[in-house]
């Protein structure tokens, strides 16, 4: 009985530390890139290319191949002799070829090369996966942040209003105001209350796509880690973006992945060239057989007398191909041309994510410095109402703009704070700099 309790014990304490379990930004970026199918995909993919490298390394070796038959002939065959007679005859053979390439225009060389290159850019888009992972993840936690705070917001708001409420209905008793103004208080109270089931709801879809993005099938008991965020400074500087393309256009896989696809068509190129030089190669082999028939010689006998060998070299000339290989050549050249445009585009492409990134972040930023000034206003303000109101000396409607006035200002604070942060942290990554709360 003892042990079970115990085992009991365990079980609810081990559950209870599950339940209790919190994810922080880092531990949501390396489960995903450990679990996520995507980033599987991509993993698988590069090991192909890799065999495929290195399959075409082994493409240097030689063939080596054995060939046994086992035959009956039936009928007039030749005898020993040069005459023909009627007999049958069994015949076994047996052969071991070896065939090596010695120069076939550069193409197994540039081959390897070329499968190299493939390699390389194989492993950026692995990488640049990855990077969309992080940034996603870094998204739907922020979201989470932020969706808690909102939630916060309201909840104050509520409390506010119910101190509203009652505070109306000790003027309502006292005569000092309408009855009317307790019931849009409790109206309002109704809609705030509604507001704040509608923040947890968003809550709770924000740690949905978090849990989706995780490959996580249950996120009941997924629960984030609220960092220590420090005060954002009106003189929060944020580095240039050009500084940050100079720095990107280096380290960024897709830029990386875009070089190594022009370089793949760059020696593809080559390898189309050679198509229209000689190849050359070497061989060599050794064969026996055996034939049972009537007064035929022994096993013995006719696998000494019967061995041969052989040895040599074969070139092979192309001469004409219905130009196929001038054609190779030429839409070879496109592709070159084709992948120094996808490259030039990449880098476009990255100019300006960088610089809208930029841009975002400047404007949260003002945004942020806009509204944090917005909000000690309308704090003022809404204590000066409230004061007023507690004497009677103002009437629900003001009341009520005013603390809507605040809400507002502290939901757009909030929004334009993570925000600048998300944005800013995009101008990190594009910098090498890893996301971190």
């Amino acid at each position: 009985m003892k042990r079970i309790i115990l085992l009991f014990s365990i079980l609810i304490i081990a559950a209870s530390a599950y339940a209790q379990e919190k994810w922080t930004l880092e531990k949501c970026i390396n489960y995903a890139l450990e679990n996520n199918i995507t980033i599987q995909q991509y993993e698988l993919s590069t090991e192909y290319q890799e065999n495929q490298l290195q399959q075409s390394k082994n493409n240097r070796l030689p063939n080596l191949s054995a060939n046994v038959s086992q035959g009956v002939n039936f009928g007039r065959s030749e005898t020993l002799d040069g005459t023909y007679n009627n007999y049958t005859r069994a015949n076994t053979s047996a052969d071991l070829g070896a065939n090596v390439l010695i120069w076939n225009g550069g193409r197994i060389k540039n081959t390897v090369k070329q499968n190299e290159f493939s390699f390389k850019a194989s492993l950026e888009d692995f990488q640049k996966a990855k990077d969309d992972i992080t940034l996603n993840i870094a998204s739907a936690y922020l979201e989470i942040l932020f969706a808690q705070e909102l939630i916060q917001v309201s909840k104050k708001q509520v409390e506010q209003t119910k101190r509203q409420i009652e505070r109306s209905r000790q003027l309502v008793e006292a005569g000092t105001i309408a009855r009317g103004a307790l019931l849009e208080a409790k109206s309002q109270l109704a809609r705030e209350e509604l507001e704040l089931v509608n923040n947890k709801n968003n809550l709770q879809l924000a740690y949905l796509n978090l849990a989706q993005i995780l490959e996580l099938d249950n996120y009941k008991n997924l629960e984030v880690v609220v960092p220590e965020i420090p005060e954002l400074k009106a003189q929060t500087g944020l580095v240039n973006s050009a500084n940050v393309y100079e720095r990107a256009v280096e380290v960024r896989p897709e830029i990386k992945s875009a070089e190594y696809d022009m370089k793949y068509a760059e020696v593809q190129l080559d390898i189309a060239k050679g198509s229209r030089l000689p190849t050359l190669s070497a061989y060599a082999g050794v064969s026996n057989y055996y034939s049972a028939f009537d007064n035929a010689p022994s096993f013995n006998e006719q696998v000494a007398s019967n061995i041969s060998e052989n040895i040599g070299l074969s070139l092979s000339i192309p001469i004409f191909s219905k130009f196929q290989n001038l054609t190779n050549i030429e839409n070879s050249k496109l592709q070159v041309s084709n992948t120094q445009l996808d490259l030039k585009n990449a880098k476009k492409n990255l100019r300006q994510q960088i610089e809208q990134a930029y841009v975002n972040a400047i404007a949260a930023l003002e945004r942020y410095n806009a509204n944090k000034a917005a909000v000690q206003s309308m704090q003022e303000s809404f204590r000066y109402i409230e004061e007023k109101f507690n004497v009677g000396r103002a009437n629900t409607v003001e009341y009520n703009d005013a603390k809507t006035n605040l809400t507002i200002a502290e939901s757009n604070l909030l929004q334009a704070k993570y925000e600048f942060i998300f944005r800013s942290k995009i101008l990190d990554f594009y910098n090498g700099i890893p996301i971190e709360l």
